[in-house]
């Protein structure tokens, strides 16, 4: 989760004008919306998601003066929200961070990867979901689901594909003796090492979550 402590009062304009965009309401945690205002903000999109939860609530008395002025006047909004992005060195430190060590850490998930810029941890955690649901013989180009996922992350299929492979090398339970030198065989050693023990129920849930975020 991200640092808590980086949550700024302004930042509620910002909540306010995505609670506002149509369809008004909460938003999918990882639409792509809310994802890039995470990376703008260097929190964490399921704080976020929370602070939508407090709008929808009316949670705190700050935020129903705030719906009061800008809610039915999405114009006004507008021009706070642009008057804040304006401050100096908005999303990169200046007067929002001053005092505070920005340490990223769910930002490198959404990040193309040295290996592959066709690809972010994400991504590969999304194909190691799938892993989970094929087997060896189904994991080929011919498989729909693996069409189905190569089109939503809008990547060749057979990349896809050679990802599924390197993923059969960090299997245990498949024990393969041959060597790969996939240069992504890092990169899906860490995914499995976070995901690929645990509960695949977890990882699945997670994983349909993150669809949206590839979703247009």
């Amino acid at each position: 989760m991200a640092n808590k402590q980086l949550w700024q009062d302004d930042y509620w304009l910002l909540m306010m004008q995505a609670y506002l965009q149509k369809p008004v309401g909460i938003k999918p945690t990882y639409c792509r919306e809310m994802v890039d205002l995470s990376l703008e903000l260097h929190i964490a999109p399921e704080v976020l998601h929370e602070r939508l939860g407090d709008i929808a609530r009316l949670r705190t008395p700050r935020i129903e003066r705030l719906w009061k002025e800008y809610s039915e006047n999405p114009r006004r909004l507008k021009r706070a929200v642009s008057l804040l992005r304006q401050m100096t060195a908005f999303n990169t430190g200046g007067s929002f961070f001053d005092g505070i060590a920005i340490r990223e850490t769910f930002e490198r998930d959404f990040r193309p990867l040295a290996e592959d810029e066709q690809l972010t941890p994400v991504m590969l955690t999304l194909i190691l979901d799938l892993y989970f649901r094929l087997t060896p013989i189904t994991m080929v180009a011919e498989t729909p689901e693996v069409q189905e996922l190569a089109r939503l992350m809008r990547i060749p299929v057979s990349l896809v594909v050679s990802v599924l492979e390197v993923f059969q090398h960090c299997d245990p339970y498949l024990n393969r003796h041959d060597v790969t030198f996939s240069p992504l065989l890092l990169p899906c050693q860490q995914v499995w090492q976070q995901y690929g023990n645990g509960d695949t129920r977890e990882l699945a849930d997670y994983a349909e979550k993150l669809k949206a975020y590839f979703e247009r």
